[in-house]
This record gives C-alpha cells, sequence and structure tokens, in this order.
C-alpha cells in the first residue's frame, strides 16, 4: 500500500483528500501546520507527498527546499497543491523540485490521475528487510533476531533502517545526523556512537565484536553485506513494536 503524506491547514479540504484517498487505497499520514512536515516526512517516509503552499505557519516552498536537501527524503515526489495560479508561481515551485503543481481549486480525480502518474514505474520498496538473523519490518515498524522480537526506540528503528537498506556503505557522522536526525537538530557528532552503541547491545551477540554494524575507522559506519540469508522456519515468530 502506497503512503501519502499530505500537509495542508484547510480542515474541510484535509478531510475530503484524507476520505476519497484512503477509498482508493492509499494510507495516509499528514499534518494541518508546516512546522513539523520535514519530521512527519522523515518518521513516516510517505511515497509522495501533496503540499499545500500558504500554511498559516509555513511556507509550502521553503519546506520543499528542506524536503530536497534531506538525503534521505530527497527523492520522493511532491505534489504542490495551492491557490496560486500565475506562471511565475508554477515555474518556481516546478524549479523547487516539485513534480507537479495543481491549482485550487481541483477535481478530486484529476488529483489522483496526477499521483498514479508519479507512482508509474516506481517499483514498491522492500517492506522487509533480512540480514543472518536479523529481519526489520518497515511496515509494522518491527524488528526480530532470531526470531525474536526487539524493543527500538523510534531512532534506533530509523537509525537501524538507513543502515540496512544501504549495506556496504560508508556513512560519515554527519550523514547519519542528516538522515536520522534531520538538519533541524540539537545533537552532536557523539550521538550516533551513542545510538550505534545502544543498538549493537540490542542486536549484536557480542556488542565488543560486531557482526552487523561496522565501525570504519576514520570515517565512520556501515552495516555488513556480507551476511548469509537466514533458511526458512516453520516456527511462528513473534512481533514487537518500535517504540
Amino acid at each position: 500500500m502506497r503512503k501519502i503524506a499530505l500537509i495542508e491547514d484547510d480542515a474541510d479540504l484535509y478531510a475530503l483528500l484524507k476520505y476519497n484517498l484512503e477509498k482508493e487505497g492509499f494510507a495516509l499520514v499528514g499534518s494541518q501546520t508546516g512546522r513539523a512536515a520535514v519530521d512527519l516526512c522523515r518518521r513516516e517516509r510517505p511515497d509522495l507527498i501533496l503540499l499545500d503552499v500558504m500554511l498559516p505557519d509555513s511556507d509550502g516552498l521553503d519546506i520543499c527546499k528542506g524536503l530536497r536537501q534531506n538525503a534521505e527524503l530527497a527523492h520522493i515526489p511532491i505534489i504542490f497543491l495551492t491557490a496560486r495560479a500565475s506562471e511565475a508561481d508554477r515555474i518556481v515551485g516546478l524549479e523547487l523540485g516539485a513534480n507537479d503543481y495543481l491549482v485550487k481549486p481541483f477535481f478530486i480525480r484529476e488529483l489522483i490521475a496526477r499521483i498514479k502518474i508519479q507512482f508509474r514505474g516506481q517499483t514498491n520498496p522492500t517492506r522487509v528487510l533480512k540480514a543472518a538473523s536479523l529481519e526489520l519490518d518497515r511496515s509494522g515498524c518491527q524488528v526480530r533476531l532470531d526470531g525474536a522480537s526487539l524493543t527500538l526506540t523510534a531512532t534506533e528503528f530509523r537509525l537501524l533502517e538507513f543502515l540496512m537498506s544501504r549495506p556496504g556503505v560508508v556513512f560519515s557522522r554527519d550523514q547519519l545526523l542528516d538522515a536520522v536526525w534531520g538538519h533541524d537538530r540539537a545533537v552532536t557528532d557523539r550521538t550516533v556512537d551513542v545510538y550505534i552503541l545502544r543498538l549493537r547491545q540490542k542486536i549484536e551477540t557480542d556488542p565488543a565484536n560486531p557482526l552487523f554494524i561496522r565501525s570504519v575507522r576514520g570515517f565512520g559506519y556501515s552495516f555488513n553485506d556480507n551476511l548469509q540469508q537466514p533458511e526458512q522456519s516453520e516456527q511462528p515468530k513473534a512481533a514487537a513494536t518500535a517504540q
């Protein structure tokens, strides 16, 4: 199921879009303010973003720029929803990185058609990431080790997901901070080390000699890309939700 993030301050329009998009089979997350839009998208990882330009507390154009500057979110299609109808406004919106620009008022069916156009040719991201005995379920925010559930915080889950989805790639602490904590942060490089240590204590049999998350001296961290996939088990697996 495709997930759409809706950032729209008009309560009536928000409710109307939510009803119709969910009826169409999309999962919807969103906000009626723009202040936390980037954090919302980083947390929810939507497949597409519907973004109002004129928000009471933020400028949708600035939000778009912030999304395009975030390495983890830059690839997500953005459709502007706005009452600004001039040619200049459209050009500015598209030049800032929007994929489409829809002027209010609009027909719901037209919006849905434009959303589906953005999804053409895209493949659904892998829902479950697996490495040896470690399994991460993106949809349910669940992590299992040897079939047993683990309890991770939301930040620990995002950090593990980011690394597991890019095995073998070495990331600096600054890159991990941008991807997991975002640009608007009040944390330091040391924060990454602390969270890596916490993750290792939860997922590694021997945290002092980690199998999954490797330290690359002088550079940062990388998820081991030489792990064998586990054999299928007949036993049922327990589930845990990241908190």
